[in-house]
């Protein structure tokens, strides 16, 4: 999606039916600033006032969507192109959070073995060293969490029975066994627990 083009088009059409900024903020409850960066293609209108804007302008979602005015001919094709759209948008999502993912547990690691290591061989052996230790640890599983929670919001798991994709809540991947990506989870279709491996597409 063309967050410029949409933008420009909600411009146009908004000044099609007569209404300011502020009037169409109005109607829909926000403030102008975000009407304005909806126009600046700075962001996009959310998805729960989307229909009620649509129906202020005149357009449909679709049309919303592609940033101009779509005539019926076209618009099974339109379609088609922007769940396309959409699907790639995503998956490009994925890979990032995926990739950031992976690199906040990779610093954490080596940050982690960093600590032990000066705090073994640079403090004398006593309190001070196992206090040294045991905080590096603590603060090794701020990031580890936050990994967690960014493993959990992207793909699946696939249940290795029966193929199901599993999408655990945070508390459930958290209290799963797991082996890297690979989490000992509960299937909800075939009631068995099992080593299910992580698959970006859901």
């Amino acid at each position: 999606m063309d967050q410029t083009k949409i933008g420009k088009f909600i411009a146009m059409r908004r000044k099609h039916v007569n209404l300011t900024q502020m009037q169409l903020a109005e109607k829909l409850g926000i403030t102008d600033k975000a009407i304005s960066k909806w126009e600046r293609g700075i962001a996009m209108p959310d998805t729960a006032i989307m229909l009620e804007l649509c129906d202020i302008l005149n357009i449909t979602v679709n049309e919303l969507l592609s940033g101009e005015k779509i005539d019926m001919e076209n618009n099974n094709q339109r379609n088609e192109q922007l769940l396309l759209d959409m699907a790639k948008e995503l998956e490009a999502k994925n890979k990032t959070i995926w990739t950031s993912m992976s690199a906040i547990m990779i610093v954490s690691i080596i940050g982690l073995l960093a600590g032990i290591f000066m705090a073994a061989f640079l403090i004398p052996e006593g309190i001070w060293q196992l206090v040294t230790i045991l905080a590096v640890c603590a603060v090794f599983l701020i990031p580890c969490f936050y990994a967690l929670k960014l493993e959990v919001s992207v793909g699946a798991y696939k249940c290795k029975d029966c193929g199901h994709e599993i999408v655990p809540t945070y508390t459930e991947a958290l209290n799963a066994m797991h082996m890297g990506f690979t989490r000992y989870l509960k299937c909800p279709k075939c009631n068995k627990r099992t080593w299910c491996k992580k698959v970006l597409k859901k």
